[in-house]
């Protein structure tokens, strides 16, 4: 069941990308308007889709561990993987606004987090307050985004086809459908998996679950590894996560508000230190070499080696807690 829900996840994802993103080409819209909202937002409907249905169910453990999962392995293994398939060169707008950027939306999180903590209540939970705010920061973010690229001339997505009417609705809907579909059976198979093993739904959710349904960003990011596209691969990786927490979770928590379990702070202090170390990273190469504050900035084997080395060791360390 988690496997044919995972696979309906992803092809219900590619679906509707495909289909929206034809029928807003043909309403005109511009591609790169296209590809920085309709595709960024396919490529997180997985995440999506999992915590809507694990928050509605009552699974807080999956949502919450699918989305700080998500991020964590983002960072620790798909960049590993992808600096040891090839050096990633890092724009220097990358290292110093969106990886900062990111750091703030975990830093934001452990605040609404911890109630428990800050404000001495009973329960911790991310509540619609939270959402709405989460939300607000991330069209901030989106209008950055759109301000950047056309500032740069990029084009975000030249490779869109214009399918007819009929085939581009009947794509979108189809693709919300196995959306949903998929979603349900995930969450249900996860549940499942984590009472057959006698293991916490928070290890499942941060495990299984999360590289489940990061498997967009890793097929994307090691492609463009292989293909020496440096941008699209860190930038795919920084752009899930700030997508992951300030869009998933926000809209998450505003349709219902999500308890967070005692344990998500150790995770969130992963998240934070992960995202930290990618930032330090980024200099280290050049540091090596001459010393001296590096005018541009790369991701290196070496540094790829040791992501992945710490993406072992979380894991290992997520097995003896779970």
């Amino acid at each position: 069941m988690f496997i044919i829900g995972l696979l309906f996840l992803l092809k219900g994802a590619d679906l509707l990308v495909e289909g929206s993103s034809s029928i807003a080409k043909r309403l005109g819209i511009s591609e790169l308007v296209i590809g920085l909202t309709i595709v960024a937002f396919g490529t997180s409907a997985p995440e999506l889709l999992v915590n809507l249905v694990a928050s509605f169910k009552g699974n807080a453990d999956i949502a919450i561990g699918n989305i700080l999962g998500s991020n964590i392995a983002n960072i620790l293994l798909i960049l590993g993987i992808s600096a040891l398939i090839s050096p990633l060169m890092i724009k220097k707008s990358t290292t110093w606004k969106e990886i900062p950027l990111n750091i703030l939306a975990v830093a934001v999180l452990f605040f609404m987090a911890n109630d428990q903590i800050i404000d001495h209540s009973s329960v911790s939970a991310l509540t619609r307050i939270d959402g709405l705010v989460l939300i607000a920061f991330f069209f901030i973010f989106l209008a950055y985004t759109i301000g950047l690229a056309k500032a740069e001339k990029e084009i975000i997505d030249d490779g869109i086809h214009k399918y007819s009417w009929l085939a581009a609705i009947g794509m979108s809907v189809g693709g919300l459908i196995a959306l949903a579909v998929g979603g349900n059976w995930v969450v249900n198979g996860a549940v499942a998996l984590a009472r057959q093993w006698q293991v916490s739904e928070s290890l499942i959710g941060l495990t299984i679950v999360a590289v489940g349904t990061s498997l967009p960003e890793l097929a994307t990011s090691v492609v463009a590894a292989f293909k020496k596209k440096s941008g699209i691969a860190i930038g795919n990786i920084v752009g899930s996560n700030l997508f992951n927490i300030l869009w998933v979770l926000g809209i998450s928590a505003t349709l219902r508000p999500i308890s967070i379990p005692s344990t998500a702070n150790f995770d969130i202090g992963v998240c934070i230190a992960a995202t930290f170390i990618l930032f330090v990273f980024c200099f280290t190469p050049k540091i090596r070499k001459k010393f001296i504050l590096p005018q541009t900035y790369s991701l290196e084997r070496l540094e790829g080696g040791i992501l992945l080395g710490m993406y072992i060791a979380y894991v290992a360390f997520l097995i003896w807690r779970g």
